[in-house]
């Protein structure tokens, strides 16, 4: 009382200090930095090796294996997986949830040093930590009638530094078109009269061309540098130079044996879009980057850069994540504000003041406001998980806020002054409104300790939940009864009694306390309800968001060419263009979407962008996409995944949503056992894009040396392979300067002759001075060897795995278990089951033992509160009847049971003994002083049916944008808002028609617990 006394005398400086922090809400979430999702760190590692074209056999003995067994040790080391690809490997680490993981990406780059020695020499090894940042915000194509080489220079040179000085930017990556090179194209036919090998001619570049500083000397007043200069300044230059003298005497120069112009790179990733072939740019944000900011600066970039580009390049934005992230702002902030609207109605139709209505919905921008100071004190981001817990929070902001200004309006109905009232009604109200609030508030803790991915995304609801519900206990304490006291209007004294409902009701409960027949039949009815409706709720994991893109992954059979494999991909652009919902695409081929990869050159993917305004959804445009290509290009396997969901899945360290590990000892084994499994799976309801985890065997080219024909030569297998190498691939020979640019220069043979086995076979072959054809000393063999090797934690493996749609993951997941148990697996060999199934079981899991303890902790503050244990233990009853009316809505709405509605479910057990809170505190204080116990427990009931009436429909109010799903974004919290809905009604019902008779019950019997 004398705190409040003390806030009425300077209620000046509480609402201008009020004002003053409302305004730093409002600075705060201006700065406060805006994405999809919260700035999370994900355990998880990434290594790629790369070293030459070897086969995966051979791959993996002299690079997978050292590095997987230098990398298991590493602390906190949870899971390794290895994918070993022609000439590369990618090592996958997970790590538990409580690593330092820059520390842990310390100790890998450590570990990595210590094994470099034993791998190949020419191995390219990156080590990167996978963060939200190794995914771009904004992509790009650029496109032009000019030179793929100049192309992809303006991209480099030009557009990539661009984009890289521009704040918020963390990387910039550029792929396509065709990397620079001079060409020094041999002559088969002229070597061998000189005696000349690739080799010999690589050998005599490097040691011929070259600018090296070698000294200085004074020249009068001035110091000057001294340099050995025999760069080649030109193509010309190159094709003078000196190779050796000949026999005769003559000299021979570079232009005699070879054909030198400028040329390109081999093309190993090929990239194109709707205009044809491209060049793609990335932009991925910097930790802690505001994802509009960064894709906004990116845009004006570009859009600087534009006046000086070559005529005809034009650079065109594919994916921009920021107008997904500005539709998720305004979905919520409409949700919000149309739940401010909302919650203000139905108070002012209640107490049928309007001002009543404008004092209650005051708390809720008041709050949200400070909330936002929360958050940056905090250092959380605005993003779907965030702002959602402050749409959920409308309703529940503005429960303490109703609770105080019906109590005020009751007093002044019973004939108080406006003063008087904001005074008594704010003190006979505070213990029960500081009792609620906490419970809600001690639900939310152990989310603080959930693990995984889950764990991560809704700790940032929780923390904004918490934060919002904590400061509407301030404000309705404190600001709620300055501002009735200032807002009220005439004095109302309601001399009629009970409005037409108390009285209605009050007879109802009347009868129920004396006989509680009504209350069991309720909780029997309710059991009944929870056993039919459960088997009926489908299952998942997280809810699927329509971002308006999506990616089409695509695979040809294993050994492909590449010029094959893209031939079928622009096929796939041509069906992509007849879509009248695609806008623009983008299309990688031996490279893929996120982090550092190892990827083979028959697969590739297309990012898809979407028209915002269309008529069908994205996942009826995938089935039909799906469809269309099964028809028409019956060779390429294709799989469809949202942009945002291959980032989860990315970052989860999770290939595809559903996957079955298969592991065993012997290879050829666990391929056949993934093939029956796979053809089970292909009859799952639910399945779409299953794969068996494995290739048919590629060809492989041996040509085997004669040891005896290389002794007899005086030559030895490591020159035969360095000269087959050299003839195949050519031979890096130094570089040339263009300005400020190194241009390589690459000695190699014309390509017909190159790529042809049976033209290979007749190149020179020289040794000690005699040529003789590689024919001479090898003979070719054609082998088969399989192009994929995988382990887990160093064990052979084969996954199969698929997408599900359109059923829920409950019910795939028990098909898959019935599949696996028809598989008979031979001794030594396993299946785990993996992916999304997993996830959600473990999710599953740990949101029901956070329930548990957010029960323990509900009952600890209502026994408090009480001080019988008893009547906290039947506030707490009310829980089970929330539980199943979240079920039944869940149900009724088709709406899965995933991380989101069970997040819900525990939201439900701080929220729905709210209003027991209230009916019995009234109880149990007239009890103490005097009245019987259905006496009591009557009075108590009519007293405060109307504010639990009110707060429970202010609740779903605030609650109902949510619920449909109003704005992009919204399918996260969407059915989170349906399970608390469905679960308030349900417990406000079984409040007050099951509580009342069960508490008469307890205190008539006197059942006391201090």
């Amino acid at each position: 009382m004398k705190l409040l006394e003390l806030l009425r005398r300077h209620q000046v400086s509480v609402w201008l200090t009020t004002l003053l922090l409302v305004a730093l809400g409002v600075v705060c979430a201006l700065s406060m930095p805006s994405g999809i999702y919260p700035e999370v760190e994900f355990p998880r590692i990434v290594v790629v090796a790369k070293s030459g074209g070897a086969p995966p056999e051979v791959v993996s003995t002299s690079i997978t294996r050292p590095l997987e067994q230098a990398l298991s040790s590493v602390l906190g080391l949870s899971g390794i997986r290895s994918k070993t690809i022609r000439g590369a490997t990618e090592i996958s680490l997970r790590f538990s949830s409580d690593t330092d993981m820059w520390r842990a990406l310390q100790m890998v780059e450590s570990r990595v040093s210590e094994v470099r020695s034993e791998l190949p020499a020419t191995a390219e090894i990156v080590v990167e930590k996978v963060t939200t940042g190794s995914f771009p915000v904004v992509t790009f194509n650029v496109t032009g009638a000019i030179d793929p080489r100049e192309l992809r220079e303006l991209a480099r040179f030009v557009v990539q530094p661009a984009l890289a000085s521009v704040p918020g930017v963390g990387r910039v990556d550029v792929l396509g078109g065709d990397a620079r090179e001079i060409e020094v194209i041999l002559d088969p036919e002229a070597l061998p009269g000189f005696g000349l090998n690739p080799d010999d001619i690589a050998t005599k570049l490097r040691a011929s061309l070259g600018l090296t500083a070698v000294g200085r000397v004074v020249q009068g007043q001035s110091l000057i540098t001294v340099l050995a200069d025999s760069d080649a300044r030109s193509l010309q230059a190159l094709r003078e130079l000196p190779i050796l003298v000949s026999a005769q005497g003559r000299q021979v120069v570079l232009g005699d044996v070879a054909e030198v112009l400028e040329g390109a790179e081999d093309r190993t990733q090929r990239i194109g879009g709707p205009g044809g072939s491209t060049v793609n740019i990335s932009v991925a944000r910097a930790p802690g980057a505001s994802t509009p900011a960064v894709v906004e600066r990116a845009l004006a970039a570009i859009s600087g850069l534009k006046p000086s580009l070559p005529a005809g390049v034009t650079i065109s934005p594919v994916y921009d994540q920021a107008q997904l992230v500005r539709d998720a702002m305004n979905g919520v902030r409409d949700a919000i504000l149309l739940g401010i609207l909302l919650c203000g109605v139905v108070i002012a139709l209640f107490l049928r003041d309007w001002r009543a209505g404008v004092q209650a919905a005051l708390a809720v921008p008041v709050t949200l406001a400070l909330t936002f100071v929360c958050m940056k004190l905090g250092k959380q981001t605005l993003n779907l998980m965030s702002l959602g817990g402050m749409a959920v929070a409308i309703g529940l902001v503005v429960d303490d806020a109703i609770v105080i200004v019906e109590a005020i309006t009751h007093s002044r109905e019973a004939g108080r002054d406006s003063s008087q009232a904001a005074l008594a009604g704010t003190i006979e109200l505070a213990p029960a409104v500081i009792g609620t609030t906490l419970t809600t508030i001690v639900v939310l803790v152990p989310l603080l300790f959930l693990d995984g991915m889950v764990g991560d995304f809704f700790r940032a609801l929780a923390f904004t939940l918490t934060a919002a519900v904590a400061l509407s206990l301030v404000v309705a304490l404190v600001l709620i009864p300055l501002a009735a006291e200032r807002l009220a209007g005439p004095r109302v004294i309601k001399s009629s009694g009970p409005g037409r409902l108390e009285r209605a009701f009050h007879r109802l409960s009347s009868r129920q306390l004396s006989k509680p027949g009504f209350a069991l039949a309720l909780l029997g009815t309710s059991a009944v309800a929870a056993g039919l409706v459960l088997p009926r709720v489908s299952r998942g994991f997280l809810p699927q968001v329509d971002e308006g893109a999506f990616v089409v992954d695509y695979f040809l059979p294993a050994g492909t060419s590449v010029e094959t494999t893209e031939a079928f991909a622009r096929s796939l652009e041509t069906e992509l263009k007849a879509t009248p919902e695609v806008l623009t695409f983008s299309r990688r081929l031996g490279t893929e979407l996120g982090p550092a990869t190892a990827t083979e050159l028959n697969r590739g993917d297309i990012m898809v962008r979407l028209h915002r305004e269309r008529h069908r959804s994205m996942t009826a445009i995938q089935d039909d996409l799906r469809e269309r290509l099964a028809s028409k290009l019956p060779e390429v396997r294709t799989e469809f995944v949202q942009v945002l969901q291959d980032v989860l899945n990315d970052l989860g360290g999770n290939p595809r949503p559903v996957e079955v590990k298969l592991l065993g000892p012997d290879r050829q084994v666990l391929s056949e056992l993934a093939d029956k499994l796979a053809a089970k799976l292909e009859s799952v309801d639910g399945l779409v894009d299953v794969y068996s985890g494995h290739e048919r065997d590629v060809g492989e080219l041996h040509f085997r040396a004669d040891a005896s024909a290389l002794a007899r030569l005086g030559s030895s297998n490591e020159a035969f392979a360095a000269q087959l190498s050299a003839a195949l691939q050519g031979s890096l020979a130094g570089s040339v300067r263009r300005g400020d640019r190194l241009i390589n220069i690459r000695v190699r043979y014309p390509n017909p002759v190159r790529f042809d086995p049976r033209q290979v076979l007749d190149l020179p072959f020289n040794s000690a001075g005699r040529v003789l054809t590689m024919r001479a000393v090898a003979e070719p063999e054609l082998a088969l060897a399989g192009p994929e090797l995988m382990h887990d934690a160093l064990e052979p493996m084969v996954a199969v795995t698929a997408a599900h749609e359109g059923r829920d993951l409950a019910g795939i997941s028990a098909d898959i278990e019935q599949a696996l148990a028809k598989l008979t697996l031979p001794q030594g060999y396993r299946a785990v089951v993996g992916g999304e199934i997993a996830e959600e079981k473990r999710t599953t899991r740990d949101l029901a033992v956070v329930a548990g303890f957010a029960a323990l902790l509900v009952l600890t503050v209502l026994t408090a509160q009480f001080r019988r244990f008893r009547l906290a233990l039947l506030v707490l009853f009310t829980v089970p009847f929330a539980l199943v009316g979240a079920l039944v809505g869940l149900w009724l709405t088709s709406t899965p049971l995933n991380a989101s509605s069970l997040m819900g479910g525990v939201l439900l057990v701080g929220l729905v003994v709210k209003n027991g809170v209230l009916l019995l505190e009234e109880a149990e204080k007239r009890f103490d002083q005097g009245e019987s116990a259905e006496q009591a427990t009557s009075e108590a009931t009519k007293r405060r049916l109307r504010p639990v009436l009110m707060t429970t429909t202010a609740t779903l109010a605030g609650l109902l944008p949510l619920a449909l799903g109003i704005g992009a974004g919204a399918e996260l919290q969407q059915p989170l808002a349906i399970a608390v809905m469905s679960g308030l009604v349900s417990s406000t019902l079984s409040t007050l028609g099951f509580l009342p008779s069960f508490a008469a019950l307890l205190l008539r019997r006197g059942a006391v617990v201090s």
